[in-house]
């Protein structure tokens, strides 16, 4: 279990292929599947093969990707937050999801200040973006409150909605 961030209450560490079943549960959720899309995950086997070619990778190929997030008190998987490069932006990406029983109780917001702070002043990485749904009044909410802000309307890949970037 590599640990990347710890924050007062929370742990964000590298994922493994251990956490398929956890990731299974998180991108199926109904928060995930409105605002961030359906993944095509539906078992284990697609779970750790969606590991594999994101997270596992990018922590390979950058350095840093998105985490698991669980609590220092019971160790539970809570969600996850982390820093992506996406070939559709120029910029790093920060974000953040988390499962509908941990939202409201501040761990988002202390996992994304956590993980701005490290990608800003540990990996000294620039400019950072989070690029978000219109729609998702929470994820605007919390992106403000990290301190990022609103600069334009962007489009990821043509069939896709636009979606607002926030910057630092």
């Amino acid at each position: 279990m590599e640990i990347v961030i710890e924050t007062e209450r929370l742990i964000l560490r590298k994922f493994t292929i251990e956490d398929a079943s956890f990731v299974l549960e998180l991108v199926n959720t109904p928060a995930w599947l409105q605002f961030i899309g359906d993944r095509n995950v539906h078992t284990v086997e697609e779970a750790e093969n969606y590991l594999l070619n994101g997270n596992i990778k990018s922590y390979a190929d950058y350095g840093f990707g998105f985490y698991l997030v669980a609590t220092k008190e019971s160790n539970e998987a809570i969600g996850m937050c982390g820093i992506v490069k996406r070939d559709s932006l120029d910029d790093i990406d920060i974000g953040f999801a988390f499962l509908p029983n941990s939202i409201g109780k501040g761990y988002g917001y202390e996992a994304a200040s956590a993980t701005l702070d490290y990608g800003l002043n540990v990996l000294k990485l620039g400019r950072i973006v989070a690029i978000v749904d219109p729609e998702n009044a929470n994820s605007i909410a919390l992106i403000k409150k990290i301190g990022l802000k609103y600069e334009k309307m962007v489009q990821i890949s043509t069939n896709d909605i636009e979606l607002m970037l926030f910057g630092n």
